[in-house]
C-alpha cells in the first residue's frame, strides 16, 4: 500500500483510540495527524508491522498529551493566589462567572490539599478574621492547637506537591455557604458546614 493508502484504512482505527483516552474529538484529530505526520517522515520500509507501530505511536501521543494537561492543571493549581483571592472574596461580586471559576478553583486546592479540621480554621482565620479566642469557640478546639493547624495549612498550600485526597466533602454545597457567608458577613451557617465535613470525615476514618 501506499502512504495515502494506510492513511485512508487506518485513520478511523487511530481516531477512535485516541478519542477513547483523551475523550476529546478535536484532540484526538490533531493527535492522529501528528502521528501520521511523524510516521511519513521517517523510513517506513524498516517498519515491519504498519498498524501495530501505528496504534503505539498514537497510543503513546495521547498518553503524552494527557501528562501534558495534567501538568499544566497542576501548575494552575499551584500558581493560584488562594489566600489573596479567598480574602478578597469578601469584597467581590461572586456571582460573576470569571470569579465563580476563581472560586471552584480555590475549594479545589483546599480540598485537595487540607484536611476538613485545617481547612476550616484557614478559611475562618485568614478569611473572616476570626482570632483564636473565636476559633476555639467555634470549632472546640484549643488555641494552641488552632495555631498548629493554621501553620500546618499555610505549610500545605505552599508546598508544590501534596498528597491527593480523593474522598472529597461536597465542593458545591461548601461554596454556596461560603458565598453566602461573605454576601451576609455571617459565617454561622458556614461553620455550620465546615464542622460537618469535620465530623463526616472523623466517622470514616473510625
Amino acid at each position: 500500500m501506499n502512504p495515502a493508502q494506510t492513511i485512508t484504512l487506518y485513520q478511523p482505527l487511530l481516531h477512535t483510540i485516541a478519542y477513547n483516552l483523551v475523550r476529546s474529538k478535536a484532540d484526538a484529530e490533531d493527535i492522529v495527524q501528528e502521528t501520521f505526520l511523524k510516521w511519513l517522515s521517517i523510513d517506513q520500509q524498516k517498519i515491519e508491522n504498519t498498524k501495530a507501530y501505528l496504534i503505539k505511536a498514537v497510543t503513546n501521543n495521547c498518553l503524552n498529551h494527557l501528562n501534558s494537561l495534567k501538568r499544566k492543571k497542576t501548575e494552575y493549581l499551584e500558581s493560584f493566589h488562594l489566600p489573596e483571592f479567598l480574602q478578597k472574596s469578601k469584597e467581590t461580586n461572586l456571582s460573576k462567572l470569571d470569579e465563580e471559576v476563581n472560586l471552584k478553583v480555590a475549594f479545589t486546592v483546599l480540598n485537595t490539599k487540607l484536611e476538613p479540621l485545617e481547612r476550616a480554621v484557614f478559611l475562618l482565620k485568614e478569611v473572616f478574621d476570626f482570632d483564636y479566642d473565636s476559633l476555639q469557640v467555634a470549632l472546640d478546639k484549643k488555641k494552641d492547637h488552632c495555631r498548629q493547624l493554621l501553620s500546618r495549612a499555610k505549610k500545605k498550600l505552599n508546598e508544590e506537591t501534596a498528597k491527593m485526597h480523593f474522598d472529597l466533602p461536597d465542593t458545591a454545597k461548601m461554596m454556596e455557604s461560603f458565598k453566602s457567608a461573605c454576601d451576609l458577613n455571617n459565617a454561622s451557617d458556614f461553620i455550620d458546614q465546615l464542622k460537618k465535613d469535620i465530623s463526616t470525615t472523623l466517622r470514616k476514618k473510625f
